[in-house]
């Protein structure tokens, strides 16, 4: 399995999977434009995407999914409650690329799992996605982690886990009260601090994989550091006795650039995600 980071942050989200037969985007959120400019930066070509699987209606994930489903014919993935909330965002969608999200399902190559996650959207989901050797799973945009979310991280040899603010810089920051508050409640974002936490619980019950993949994702402009959520997550994990580079690969994924392209299953070097960026 190949897997890029298009984007990830508050000003857009957006990862692509493939196999030798199948090729999908987790959300697309920023403009058409920018999305098929993103993806021809590193070789991509947009008509070979088979589906967008969408994780909520949140514009910062759907923003250029309507115009990509039109432009290419390609069907959309998401839940009942998310395309209803999405309706006007995306635009008229041909009702045969009108896809719903199911627990448990076969897309070409890949085998998909959706979860629920704790978020301020109408019916948002996480996935979980195979090819029958590795798996690849994203949680982002989560307010806590509850039981069934750690289950389906278990095991993971690639994952995008949120690492969304500092706490202190955001209570030192210009955000109102109110925002605040929402970020930090059950339905917002995880901080540095609680996915320094969680890391090493799951690290400890991977049973699968000897070096996962941990990609530091959704992290906030203004209230984030991408040395900030590096250190306080290695920190953490380095303390529970795991070493860098030994026991997992650990990175910030980028924000305002595609990275390269990398491959899951021979854990090649992530070329264009750095520790800082």
């Amino acid at each position: 399995m190949k897997m890029a980071v298009l984007a990830s942050g508050s000003s857009g989200n957006s990862i692509y999977l493939s196999t030798k037969n199948t090729a999908i985007l987790i959300d697309a959120g920023l403009s058409g434009k920018e999305m098929e400019r993103r993806m021809e930066s590193i070789e991509l070509n947009p008509e070979d995407i088979s589906a967008i699987l969408v994780t909520h209606e949140h514009g910062d994930h759907i923003k250029g999914a309507g115009v990509l489903s039109r432009r290419y014919n390609i069907p959309i993935y998401a839940s009942a409650g998310t395309w209803k909330a999405a309706n006007k965002k995306l635009g008229k969608i041909d009702e045969n690329l009108v896809r719903r999200t199911e627990e448990h399902w076969q897309l070409g190559d890949f085998e998909i799992k959706s979860f629920s996650i704790p978020h301020d959207a109408a019916e948002p989901v996480g996935y979980v996605v195979g090819d029958g050797e590795v798996n690849f799973g994203l949680a982002t945009d989560i307010g806590y982690i509850t039981d069934e979310l750690y289950d389906h991280l278990k095991d993971l040899d690639c994952m995008l886990l949120e690492a969304n603010h500092d706490i202190d810089l955001l209570r030192e920051g210009s955000y109102p009260g109110m925002l605040k508050r929402r970020i930090r409640g059950n339905e917002g974002h995880l901080s540095n601090d609680e996915t320094a936490e969680l890391l090493p619980e799951l690290l400890k019950t991977n049973k699968k994989s000897s070096c996962p993949v941990i990609l530091l994702s959704h992290l906030s402009a203004e209230n984030n550091r991408p040395e900030l959520a590096y250190l306080t997550v290695k920190n953490s994990v380095c303390s529970a006795g795991y070493k860098i580079g030994k026991d997992l690969i650990l990175k910030c994924a980028p924000r305002d650039e595609a990275s390269e392209i990398f491959n899951i299953d021979t854990a090649e070097i992530i070329k264009g995600v750095t520790d800082s960026a």
